[in-house]
C-alpha cells in the first residue's frame, strides 16, 4: 500500500511538472522605439497580435532609442524582432558607422512603411531650413536612433556637422515640450505622418509649428550613401495648422529578425501579421503602406527571411 501511494504521489508530481512545461510560453521580445514615435504604438499591436494568435508564444513591445539600438538588441540576442529603418540595416549587415568591426546579421521579414524626416521648427525662431539651423538649439534625435544617422547626413549635405548646432539628443516627445517651455528652437524626427509628438506641438496654444522642406538636399545624400532614401511629401494637413506639402527625404522601414531564427518562427511571424493587417492599420496610418506591392527583394539591404519568403510564396506575392 505504502509503495502504491509513493506510486501515485509521483505520478501527481511528474503530472505538474509535465502540465507547467505545457503551459510555459515562448517569451519574444519585439524592440520599437521612442514613446513618441510610431515604432512604439506600432510594435505594440504586433505584440498583441502575435501573443493572442501564435499558440504558446507571449510576445512584449519594448521602448528603446530606435533603429541602431534596436539591431544592437538584435545582435546580442536581447530581441528577437525589430522595428529598424533599411540605412541602418545596410550599415549594420556591413559593419559600417554605428556597427563599424561588428555587424549584425539579420534577415527582413517585411517592408511596413516609410518614415518621412520631419524638420520640425516654429514661427519665431528664424528657422526656414537646414543652413538656418547653425548656431540655434537643436534636437538631433535620441541617442542610438536613426533620426541621429538621418540628422548627420542632412547636415552634412548641408556643409555642416553636429558641431555648428547648440545640440540636444531628444526623443521627440521631450523636443516637443523643450519647444513648447522655449528652450528648443527645433528638432529632427524621422517617422510616419502622423507623429504624436509633432501633432502635439501644432495643436499647442501660442505655437505656430512648421514643418521644413529639404528635398534639395537629398541628391547629396543619396550620392554618398546610395538608393536607399527617396524624395517624398508630408501632404498638407497632415498636423494642425499645416496648409502646404512639405517636401522631405523618405525611407523604409523594416521588420526584422536574427538571420539563425527558426523558418517556421519566422513563418509564423509574416503570416500573423500580414493576415490582421486591419488591426495594425487601426493603430496608426502608417502601416497603410505594408502591401504586397512594397515587398521588393532588390530593395532590401540584406534578404527576406525563409519564412518570410515561404509564406510569400504561398500568398503568390512575388518578392523579385
Amino acid at each position: 500500500m505504502r509503495v502504491f501511494s509513493g506510486f501515485v504521489a509521483g505520478a501527481v508530481i511528474l503530472a505538474g511538472a509535465y502540465g507547467a512545461m505545457a503551459q510555459e510560453k515562448k517569451q519574444l521580445s519585439i524592440a520599437t522605439g521612442t514613446t513618441g514615435g510610431v515604432y512604439y504604438p506600432l510594435g505594440g499591436a504586433m505584440a498583441n497580435l502575435l501573443s493572442k494568435n501564435v499558440p504558446g508564444w507571449s510576445v512584449t513591445a519594448e521602448a528603446t532609442g530606435g533603429s541602431v539600438a534596436n539591431l544592437h538588441n538584435i545582435r546580442d540576442g536581447k530581441a528577437e524582432i525589430a522595428l529598424i529603418q533599411a540605412d541602418s540595416s545596410s550599415d549594420a549587415a556591413k559593419g559600417e558607422d554605428k556597427f563599424t568591426g561588428k555587424p549584425v546579421p539579420h534577415r527582413v521579414l517585411m517592408f511596413v512603411y516609410p518614415n518621412l524626416v520631419h524638420l520640425v521648427s516654429m514661427e519665431g525662431a528664424g528657422i526656414n531650413s537646414v543652413a538656418d539651423m547653425k548656431g540655434k538649439r537643436i534636437s538631433t534625435g535620441a541617442p542610438v536612433s536613426a533620426t541621429e544617422v538621418l540628422a548627420q547626413r542632412l547636415l552634412e549635405a548641408a556643409g555642416m556637422s553636429f558641431s555648428d548646432l547648440k545640440r540636444e539628443r531628444l526623443a521627440p516627445a521631450e523636443s516637443t515640450n523643450a519647444m513648447k517651455d522655449g528652450k528648443l528652437d527645433g528638432y529632427f524626427f524621422a517617422g510616419g505622418p502622423p507623429i504624436a509628438a509633432v501633432t502635439d506641438l501644432a495643436a499647442s496654444p501660442g505655437v505656430k509649428m512648421k514643418l521644413l522642406d529639404h528635398h534639395d538636399l537629398i541628391p547629396k545624400v543619396t550620392a554618398k550613401y546610395g538608393p536607399l532614401y527617396a524624395p517624398s511629401v508630408i501632404k498638407a494637413g497632415s498636423y494642425p495648422g499645416q496648409d502646404k506639402d512639405t517636401k522631405v527625404l523618405a525611407i523604409w522601414n523594416l521588420l526584422i529578425v536574427h538571420e539563425k531564427m527558426s523558418e517556421a518562427d519566422a513563418y509564423a511571424i509574416t503570416k500573423t501579421l500580414w493576415e490582421n493587417h486591419a488591426e495594425l492599420l487601426a493603430t496608426h496610418k502608417a502601416a497603410a503602406d505594408m502591401l504586397a506591392e512594397n515587398q521588393k527583394a532588390a530593395n532590401a539591404p540584406v534578404p527576406f527571411h525563409a519564412g518570410a519568403v515561404k509564406y510569400f510564396t504561398e500568398k503568390g506575392i512575388k518578392l523579385q
